[in-house]
């Protein structure tokens, strides 16, 4: 079994993983040169935790996930309502939870067990239907509202998204989509009244970098400084002056994509966005291909957060969108997020192994598991 496993592995996905890896260590360790080299074998080591829960996820099947698919949910949930109370606070924002011998954030794990819990509901049932329709709004919008209230509305926006994306492919009729539309400005309304003062001020800020040159728009400025100045070829491994200046912000998490731009100029830049094309075309196939509609649905899921984050991180470190915190998938320094993605990468190995050798009656005959 072991051997078959093996050889049933996508060595294309497991290739990409391994080349943005790389790719995301040695950005890293340009980040941190002149500071904490701790961070740089903190990381590492998440790596190699990642990759050996992703190997042994590899041989769990899918029917054990559309098991857990509502206790995971369930617990994630439980866990992001505990932050309001028993939270930790870092950088103004109560995301965390301590548990002594670990610390995560449940915002992590809740996008996860959405896509799941998603999937687990949509894959045998009839989604046009007013039951359903609301069966999805409760589940979305439980999540949605406690991480608003954190506040985090990078990962809300990432979480909303990845949603939309699974009930289309489920087969929601656009009608469903333009009724939760019409309610956007309602929605718009409630996030902005729970915006901290700050967050605010980020929304302003990209509309207009300069009207604050030294206070709310500074980040910004000075990404568009680094990725501006590496040019096509950049200035080369060490050798950015943003970072080694210390002119660049968060330069190892959120704003760590103006590093690789500055040092490696359009040169890296077009490397990581291929080895990202290439990692989420593979994503999709598998998602076309997959044996059950639950791991076609689950697949799209995971598909559309690591869309969106990558998307998101770039848009606003590039002053495209606002600055609101999302990671670069694979590259920005974090456990909780680097974890919960090669995880979920995991699971959409295992739908690929398990669909390998199906024919088309079978998939269309296995719609869970």
């Amino acid at each position: 079994m072991l051997t078959e496993t093996f050889q049933k592995l996508d060595k294309f996905l497991l290739l990409c993983l391994l080349l943005i890896a790389a790719l995301g260590l040695i950005v890293l360790y340009a980040a941190v040169y002149q500071g904490n080299h701790a961070i740089f074998q903190k990381q590492c080591i998440y790596w190699l935790v990642g990759l050996t829960v992703f190997f042994i996820i590899c041989f769990v099947p899918l029917r054990s996930f559309a098991l857990m698919a509502w206790p995971f949910y369930l617990i994630s949930l439980l866990c992001l309502a505990l932050v309001p109370i028993i939270g930790d606070v870092h950088m103004g924002a109560r995301r965390w939870l301590d548990l002594g011998l670990v610390s995560f954030q449940p915002s992590e794990m809740i996008k996860w067990a959405l896509m799941l819990v998603l999937a687990h509901w949509f894959a045998s049932r009839e989604p046009n239907t007013w039951k359903n329709f609301f069966v999805a709004v409760a589940l979305c919008g439980a999540p949605a509202v406690l991480i608003v209230m954190q506040p985090d509305l990078g990962t809300t926006l990432v979480l909303l998204f990845a949603a939309i994306v699974v009930l289309m492919v489920a087969g929601f009729a656009w009608k469903w989509f333009f009724g939760a539309i019409a309610m956007s400005p309602i929605l718009a309304y409630f996030i902005w009244g729970h915006l901290h003062g700050y967050q605010k001020q980020r929304v302003l800020t990209f509309i207009d970098p300069q009207s604050d040159p030294l206070g709310a728009g500074y980040h910004v400025i000075q990404s568009m400084i680094a990725i501006g100045s590496g040019g096509i070829f950049g200035k080369g491994f060490l050798e950015g002056t943003q970072v080694r200046l210390h002119f660049l912000p968060e330069q190892h998490t959120d704003f760590i994509f103006s590093v690789l731009a500055e040092e490696a100029g359009l040169l890296g830049v077009t490397i990581l966005l291929s080895l990202y094309a290439l990692l989420i075309s593979r994503m999709l196939s598998i998602a076309n291909h997959a044996h059950t509609r639950f791991g076609s649905l689950l697949v799209t899921g995971i598909s559309a957060i690591f869309i969106l984050y990558a998307f998101v991180n770039i848009g606003m470190v590039s002053g495209v969108l606002p600055v609101v915190g999302v990671p670069l998938p694979f590259i920005s320094y974090g456990g909780s997020a680097l974890l919960t993605m090669i995880t979920a990468l995991g699971i959409v190995m295992r739908v690929s192994i398990e669909s390998k050798g199906m024919i088309p009656w079978q998939r269309a005959n296995n719609p869970l598991v």
